[in-house]
């Protein structure tokens, strides 16, 4: 026998493999991508991570490696089990997790849901028709397809290989050929399988018009899953939450600040990977059917491991109906539903402006329609469902975007021979048949399709929508009138330096309107990364209020960038005589303060700056005691001092420590003695927890980091989970 040998698929992943049996640890997104990168032709083990989450990237994605096994290693026709490794918990979790994905809601889920009758026979007879079945035609559930094999006494045994746990994330695997030792702790970043490409240049802002983030299926090994970003009048609603999303919303120059809703059409990994989202600076609209959110919940709460209740949190949900048509903000969204393996809509996306009437149809994914019509024959697809795509593939939208995956549940490319739209684009695909490629497009990732082209008034809106947040109440109408009369727009490449340390400020303030930029400084001998910067954050205003009239930082763009400049002097004059000075300044100091605080040294700028409109410092002198109540949070952060128990007796209190009302724990009331003079951040309780309910970033930190402190504390973690 052989030493076992090890491979990395993919960052957050490994493969441990001898003569008889490979074992792949986590499984990040798109590590399917990664397995087929590297040649790798099967598996017959997988082993669930302790860790859950990392860099922004869920780490137990079973859905592809599951299809994976069961169509390209054969492990279907050939009967056999895969083994799943993990504790009790996570294996319940992931089952309930790959039920919902793989099979849909049960018929009791819908009718609590709900859903009318005659879609709800719909999905569930297409979801049995399409499901996998066995020998006699029976439909197989889930569970069938694994043997579990939990962890006892942190030892599973998987045929002629032992997994021991020798730590979180750390296994020592034993076979007669020899040890191997796996530690999943050294992959900091959880990045993507295969190369993501830049843009450089800025495109600028559409009144109407769709860019890709991603074309391709889940079984691509070189292009991302499908997934678009619709921009509309300057704002960003994402069709499809994708895998990685932060990464492809960063190459094209996206700032997460930029998205304001999601249109989810269905549960799918290649489709609904919305842990991202949980790290927004704001509450994300997620607009879809009522059936479609709570599965999605219960995905994101499985993948977590955190109850739905405390998922909800971060979300707020759009509810629409297959067939309805809602006004979003000027956008009208028309709704259909597709017939896939589980629940599925799509929409139509039309706006009018100054006569121009504009539409885009995404089919979203959808059987092929020599499919569909066999099971409309059959009784499982109702009559106005066909009727609903047959419109769909011959109307003449401005543009189509349809499913060209083929195979069992996706969409034929000839299916859009009879389109009469002006531009028909395939998604989930990687290559046009040669009979059809001088007659469709292929979506790929970087491609635009603009609709209507975007004009200033779309940047006079978002400056007006950034300068209120940044000012945390609406602009004075006439001081905005005054900025905007002088305001320039000026667009950056990425890697162009926008601001150069020591340089004068020549007068301008900057408004940063896309994209992400970095805030760096030069010692003389290294540079150093001071703060990222993103669409809403402001730069050079620290110069207005102490008067330097020097650059202390350079600013350079990360991605391509757009920016809004205003005269200083206008701008300094805004600030005096509206009272700000005093308050500015207040922000401006409190800031890095609470940027180097360990509670909050995750967050972007934009949640600190939140964070800093609403604290306070407060100053125990030397010698004084002071009671913290339970009316306000506070931080400990400079100083040397003691807190006084009940008992009178005294501990030495430490930097970041918490005292006082406390969010989702138990409060800390105390009274502080101050042998020096002492610095605390307080915050009113009231007002934080406001704040922590509108920024999802600092709710899923808040939450996380308690959790890690004291699981036994946190009440919002799963335990075993039922898998219906």
């Amino acid at each position: 026998m052989t030493k076992p040998q090890i491979l990395t698929p993919a960052p957050g992943s490994r493969i441990v493999k001898d003569e008889a049996e490979v074992i792949l640890f986590g499984q990040p997104p798109e590590v399917l991508k990664g397995l087929l990168r590297e040649g790798i032709t099967g598996f017959d083990t997988l082993v669930l991570t302790d860790v859950k989450e990392k860099n922004g990237s869920l780490l137990n994605n079973l859905e592809f490696p599951f299809y994976f096994f069961l169509f390209f290693a054969r492990g279907l026709d050939e009967h056999r089990k895969i083994n799943l490794v993990g504790d009790k918990e996570s294996i319940s979790q992931a089952l309930r997790l790959l039920r919902f994905t793989l099979f849909g809601p049960t018929s009791d889920e819908l009718e609590r849901w709900q859903t009318p009758k005659e879609l709800k026979d719909e999905w569930l007879a297409v979801s049995d028709y399409l499901a996998l079945k066995d020998d006699k035609g029976k439909v197989i559930p889930v569970e069938d397809f694994f043997t579990l094999i939990p962890f006892e006494n942190n030892l599973a045994v998987t045929g002629g290989l032992a997994i021991e746990r020798t730590g979180i994330d750390q296994y020592l695997v034993s076979s007669q050929g020899g040890d191997l030792e796996v530690d999943l702790n050294n992959d900091i970043e959880i990045n993507p399988p295969y190369p993501v490409p830049m843009d450089y240049v800025p495109g600028g802002l559409a009144k109407m018009g769709i860019e890709v983030l991603g074309g391709a299926s889940g079984f691509s090994a070189e292009e991302p899953c499908t997934g678009l970003a619709l921009c509309y009048n300057g704002d960003y609603i994402l069709i499809d939450s994708i895998p990685f999303l932060d990464q492809h919303l960063y190459a094209r120059g996206i700032s997460k600040n930029q998205i304001s809703a999601v249109f989810l059409t269905h549960l799918h990994d290649d489709h609904c990977s919305i842990f991202p989202l949980l790290e927004m600076p704001h509450r994300v609209e997620i607009i879809t059917t009522r059936e479609i959110y709570r599965m999605a919940i219960e995905k994101l709460s499985c993948g977590l491991g955190w109850s739905t209740a405390v998922i909800e949190e971060h979300f707020r949900l759009i509810e629409v109906q297959p067939g309805q048509t809602i006004n979003y903000y000027g956008l009208t969204i028309e709704v259909h539903t597709t017939v896939h393996s589980i629940p599925t809509i799509g929409a139509t996306f039309s706006t009018i402006h100054k006569g121009l009437y504009r539409d885009v149809c995404i089919v979203g994914d959808n059987q092929n329609l020599t499919s569909v019509r066999q099971m409309n024959k059959a009784g499982i697809v109702r009559d106005s469902t066909l009727e609903s795509l047959d419109r769909l593939y011959t109307h003449g939208f401005h543009l189509l975007i349809a499913d060209g995956g083929a195979g069992a549940i996706h969409g034929d490319p000839a299916d859009s021979l009879q389109s009469n739209a002006e531009r028909v684009v395939f998604v989930h695909v990687d290559k046009i048949p040669e009979e059809l490629d001088t007659t469709f497009s292929l979506a790929s990732s970087g491609k635009r399709y603009t609709l209507l082209e975007g004009e200033s008034s779309i940047y006079t809106s978002q400056i007006n929508h950034y300068l209120t947040l940044w000012l945390g109440h609406p602009f004075p109408n006439r001081w905005m009138r005054n900025l905007l009369a002088e305001q320039e727009i000026y667009r950056y490449n990425t890697e162009d330096v926008i601001i150069v340390q020591n340089d004068s400020t020549h007068g301008y303030v900057y408004l940063i309107l896309t994209g992400y930029c970095e805030v760096v400084r030069h010692d003389g001998e290294k540079r150093h990364t001071v703060a990222t910067l993103q669409a809403g954050d402001i730069i050079g205003e620290m110069a207005i209020l102490t008067g330097t009239g020097i650059r202390n930082a350079s600013v350079v763009a990360q991605t391509p960038v757009t920016v809004c400049i205003f005269g200083e002097e206008t701008f300094r004059n805004f600030i005096q005589h509206s009272g700000l000075q005093q308050p500015l300044e207040k922000r401006w100091l409190l800031r890095p303060v609470i940027k180097l605080l360990p509670q909050y040294a995750g967050l972007s700028s934009i949640v600190t700056d939140k964070i800093s409109r609403i604290a306070n410092w407060q100053v125990i002198k030397g010698g004084d005691t002071l009671s913290l109540g339970e009316s306000c949070y506070y931080i400990f952060v400079e100083g040397d001092g003691a807190v006084i128990d009940a008992d009178d007796t005294e501990a030495r209190v430490n930097n970041g420590e918490e005292f006082g009302w406390r969010p989702y724990i138990d409060n800390n009331p105390v009274e502080l003695k101050a042998t020096t003079d002492c610095g605390l951040i307080q915050i009113d309780a009231e007002k934080y927890m406001a704040l922590l309910k509108s920024v999802p970033q600092l709710n899923y930190q808040t939450r996380k980091r308690l959790a890690n402190e004291n699981s036994e504390s946190a009440d919002w973690l799963l335990g075993e989970v039922p898998i219906y």
